[in-house]
Parts: structure tokens; sequence; C-alpha cells
């Protein structure tokens, strides 16, 4: 599964550049390749603070989120790997905090690839051990690693003994990779679970639960489903959340979404099922208003793109990419976008994605989808997406850019970029603003 990683910064570019011409058998899953080159680079996996690991087909990276706002409410250091990125390749690698700098990621990658020479790793292996080499160079108190596919054979689950883990909601995506059905998705997604680690997760259908519970026993974990040993819903505008240790009412997120709410539970839940770091319960409340995750539902109220909108309309921008993903969004549209102004879709697919499935939540609530390409990537073409959407009912049309498209509507919109991850940082690189 190639990944196409660009860089404005030219040594930034020119690794990323060498890096394709070492990589062998890009579409391997596995543990040797990243295990060989950490070992190369002296395992600094080794020297990481309490790990937070999170898998998921949705809701992981916002999960992430949430754990780093309550554990940086709590005034703790944390260092977080995340992906993909939205426009600068840095938002990957955050360090105590703050994004990597040019300089220090240039030169990790330097050393990362002059190990790289004989292993062939794939980028995001490598992207994986320059995360590690940095976080084992720089003091804090929590280390966040987002999954990046799947969980068993992902990079980051060379880590032996985190903290704890988690599992957000599970969906068919890169059925390539982990399997044709949902049982074989989580099966792939519980393994990151580790012996005496609590495993911490979502509500799913019984069949997709015994398996996660089995594989948790298999291996040692310490399950902990929500339904079970914690429990959390929306309720009178306020979170509530409950667990062994007690209840407590939280603020809704910033984030919309009740998906979102969610997330912020699970990642409440993670913490809570932990006792290494100690966590205050204002951190808790402070994170449901602190969280930021760009292109997860995020409305965008000014720019160069917005400016070319008719008066009167708004912007909105989401990276959801799958069909779970887009039930979750369109289930928002129909409860929150009551008034009468027009919903756009702005829609763009890769080709490995199901764009049908992705489409379909949309019928009836989107009154028109001006369709896309994916610049630089393997994608369904305009055309292409324009039928598919007709032959669903969804009035559509072809458009050859962003601003071709915010320029092609004559009347006030709600308009939703929405489809891809990719589209979603062009989008955010174009108009602003961008992540940090």
């Amino acid at each position: 599964m190639k990944e196409v990683i660009r860089s404005a910064d030219p040594r930034i570019a020119a690794l990323i550049a060498r890096q394709a011409t070492q990589n062998r058998d890009r579409d391997q899953l596995g543990l040797d390749r990243i295990s060989a080159l950490l070992e190369a680079v002296g395992r600094p996996q080794d020297r990481l603070p309490p790990i937070f690991h999170v898998a998921g087909t949705n809701g992981k990276g916002s999960t992430c989120a949430f754990l780093r706002a309550a554990l940086e409410a709590a005034g703790k250091r944390v260092h977080a790997f995340t992906s993909p990125h939205l426009v600068r390749y840095n938002e990957r690698i955050r360090i105590a905090g703050k994004l990597i700098e040019d300089a220090q990621l240039g030169e990790l990658m330097d050393r990362v690839l002059d190990a790289n020479e004989e292993l062939g790793a794939s980028l995001f292996e490598v992207n994986t051990a320059v995360a590690f080499l940095a976080f084992s160079e720089a003091p804090a108190d929590a280390c966040i690693l987002e999954v990046g596919l799947g969980g068993r054979l992902d990079a980051t689950n060379v880590v032996e003994k985190p903290l704890v883990c988690g599992i957000a909601s599970l969906g068919l995506d890169h059925q390539a990779f982990l399997g044709d059905t949902l049982n074989e998705v989580a099966a792939e997604k519980a393994g990151i679970a580790k012996r005496g680690v609590p495993l911490v997760t979502q509500i799913y259908p019984s069949a997709i639960a015994e398996r996660i519970g089995e594989i948790a026993h298999d291996v040692g974990a310490i399950w902990e489903p929500r339904g079970l040993h914690w429990e959390a819903g929306v309720r009178q505008g306020k979170l509530r959340y409950r667990d062994r240790q007690g209840a407590m009412d939280l603020p809704l997120p910033r984030l919309p979404g009740k998906y979102q709410a969610m997330n912020a539970a699970l990642a409440v839940a993670m913490l809570r099922h932990q006792s290494q770091i100690a966590i205050p319960a204002s951190a808790y409340g402070a994170a449901m208003g602190w969280t930021q995750w760009p292109a997860r539902l995020q409305q965008l109220h000014g720019g160069p793109l917005f400016a070319m909108l008719p008066k009167g309309s708004e912007l909105w921008v989401d990276g959801g990419h799958n069909p779970s993903a887009a039930q979750l969004v369109a289930d928002y549209a129909k409860r929150q976008w009551t008034d009468r102004l027009p919903l756009v879709l702005l829609f763009a697919s890769l080709q490995s994605k199901d764009a049908a499935g992705t489409l379909r939540p949309f019928k009836g609530i989107a009154t028109e989808v001006l369709t896309l390409p994916i610049d630089g990537h393997e994608c369904r073409t305009p055309r292409e997406l324009a039928h598919l959407a007709e032959s669903m009912g969804l009035p559509a049309r072809p458009c050859s850019s962003l601003s071709s498209a915010m320029t092609a509507l004559a009347k006030p919109a709600r308009v939703l970029v929405f489809g891809s991850l990719y589209m979603a940082g062009e989008l955010l690189a174009l108009n602003g603003p961008l992540p940090d």
C-alpha cells in the first residue's frame, strides 16, 4: 500500500525520496523489519515513557487527542505519534507537546535511513523509528502511540509493555490487509493486547466483543470493555461516565458529534484504568474543552477558498473515508443541520476505498455532490465518482479542483469537504488554518 508523502522543506523532501529507493515489498506487514531497524538504531522503544497505545478503524486519532489534552491539563509532558499528517510531515511527531522541528526531523531521518539501507523498511516503519528515537531523547511523562494500520502487525506494536491499550470504534477499511469481516478486523486490532496490560474497549456486537475477549484472555491482557467494567453516555447535555472508581459528569467535548463524546469517554476510561499517572478530576473536564483534532467535522470561518463561496455559505471539512465514518457524519448532519441551508458534498476517494459505501449515507441529505481528484494519489476520477453518485440518486458534477468546486456554486450552501484525509489536508493547506 503506497503512502505518498511530500514536504515543502527541501531536506525532508530529499530524505523521503531517499527512503523510496530503499523500500522493498511495501505491502508486507509484520514486525521483523521494524524490529531490525530499531535494533540498528539502539532500541529506542526501551527508553520511552509510559505508553498509551490506541487502535481502531475510526476515532483512534480523536481518542489520542483527548488523551493528550487530559494529560496536559494534568500538567504532564506528552509525546505523541499519530498518522497520517494533514499538511506538514512534522504533525506526526509531537515531542513533549510541540511538533518536531525540521532540523531535528532531518537529523533523525538521516540516522534511520542510514540504518535502513540493507533492511528496506517501509516509510511508516521509518516514521515509527524516527518517532521512537525522538521520544527516547527527550524527557516526558507519557507517550501516546496511534496504530497506523490494524494493530497486530503494525510497526507501533513492537512496544512490549504499554501502560494501557485502547480500541476505538470498528468498521471495514483496508480489507486487503485486515480482512473482509468485522471479526477479522477486530482480531487484528486486538493484536495490540499485552499480558498484564489493561485493554480498554468500546461496545461492539456480541460476536465481535467475544472475539476481542478471546484474544485478550489468550495473551493474558486485562480486558476492560465498555458496558461491563465502565459505561458512558450523553444525557442532559453532559457526558456521564461511570466505572469502579465512581461516576463523573463532564461537559460535552468541543469536537462536534455524539461519537466524539464516546471517543472522549474511551480516553477517560484508558486514563482511569491505569494507576501510574495521577489525573485529577478537573483535568478530564478541561480536556473536553481543550481537545482539537483538525479535519474532524471542523468548520472553517475564513480563508481564500472560503471567500470564493457565495455569501451566507458555511465550509466544513471531515477526513472520513469509509462507510462507518460516513454514517456518523451523516447522522450528525441529520440531527444538527436542520435549517434550510442545502448541503453540498465535495467528495473524493482513493481507488482502494469503498466510494459507494461512503456516499450512500448522504442520500436524501446532500442536495448535490461535486466530485474531485486527489492530487498525486491513486484516486477515482471526478467523472467516475459523479457517475457513481448519479446512479445512487445523488445529483453530481465533476470538478477539477477545490477552487473550481467553490466557484461552481451559485447559491449559499453548507459545503462539506469529505472522503479523503489527503483532500482534507489539501483544503487546509490552501485555505488554512494549518494544524499545529
